[in-house]
């Protein structure tokens, strides 16, 4: 019965964590600087980890400690009590979409028992097909573009020709374009946020029905653990952008044929997902304002119970200020 109350309560404290990121990196919007957002959502998340009840550490973060003072890789995170916990983070997910005023910018976590997360090592890029829960038995990374167009239809009942698809919208993308639309299916391009993509493949509100290309593995990630929770599948492989990426993760001990699947991303049901909107877009809306109030919506998942929650929360930031030294 305690570690059932342990792992509720972790699942909402890591929307407060995401909170505070959106918050900090939302003052930034369309002000063109990427570069504050993030370090604003850093320094507000770092804060809001001192308030879990975990032994944390990141294994998923923005660079190594030299690189501090973002959430590096290896960094302790959590008040120093309770369960040993791995940490995946990306404080502000689509850094240009906030500077520029864009949609689909999320802050996101997440959280799994100590071992329970993959980590990618120096692996940057890897190819990767996400879908819902309807369509996760039928999809095969290794198999055309228009084979898996095709059984992804036929899962969600639907011609081709009204399946949408998620891609970034990157030059390395230009041939996956082009079968996309040769196999009669519509492309949705983004500039950029592949953990965003995977949500709204998932969603059953977004008119995304599933997400092709190559995008972060670490985003990968923090992906599982959202699909871990919401159902759905992603499937990935390693897939360096060059020659150094390539000779790290074979020097890692990757192999680069192998496809992992969400559950050899994320290895427990002891995991938890959140997620708050930065900017709006067709998961969560982004942060507005109303008088002294900051509202944002955002997203929990728990991996055991398959529970979502929708959050929305009226953040009065007068009292904020008083009580932090982060600029809400």
């Amino acid at each position: 019965m305690y570690q059932h109350l342990t792992d509720k309560n972790l699942a909402l404290d890591l929307v407060r964590v995401t909170e505070a990121g959106a918050l900090a990196a939302a003052r930034f919007y369309g002000k063109g600087d990427k570069e504050a957002a993030d370090k604003a959502a850093v320094d507000a998340m770092r804060i809001a980890f001192q308030g879990i009840h975990v032994q944390g550490t990141v294994i998923i973060g923005e660079g190594e400690k030299d690189k501090a003072p973002m959430l590096y890789n290896g960094e302790a995170v959590g008040y120093g009590d309770g369960s040993e916990v791995d940490v995946a983070v990306d404080p502000v997910e689509g850094t240009s979409a906030v500077a520029n005023g864009r949609m689909n910018a999320l802050s996101v976590v997440g959280m799994a028992k100590k071992g329970g997360l993959f980590n990618p090592g120096r692996s940057f890029y890897c190819s990767k097909i996400a879908v819902c829960r309807e369509a996760a038995g039928v999809i095969d990374i290794n198999a055309p573009v228009k084979v898996n167009l095709q059984a992804v239809a036929k899962a969600l009942g639907k011609p081709v020709g009204e399946v949408n698809v998620f891609v970034l919208d990157k030059p390395r993308h230009k041939k996956l374009i082009t079968d996309i639309r040769l196999a009669g299916a519509r492309v949705n391009l983004h500039n950029d946020g592949d953990v965003a993509g995977a949500l709204m493949a998932c969603d059953p509100r977004s008119h995304i029905d599933l997400l092709l290309g190559t995008g972060g593995t670490p985003e990968a990630v923090i992906t599982a653990c959202a699909l871990k929770g919401i159902g759905g599948q992603i499937l990935v492989k390693f897939d360096p952008q060059s020659e150094e990426e390539r000779k790290n993760v074979i020097e890692d001990g990757f192999d680069l044929d192998r496809v992992l699947t969400v559950d050899d991303l994320v290895t427990t049901d002891q995991c938890f997902f959140a997620a708050t909107g930065v900017t709006d877009g067709e998961v969560l809306e982004g942060v507005r304002y109303e008088g002294e109030f900051a509202i944002t919506k955002s997203l929990s998942t728990r991996g055991r119970t398959g529970t979502m929650r929708y959050v929305e929360a009226y953040h009065n930031r007068k009292k904020l200020a008083k009580m932090s030294s982060i600029e809400y």
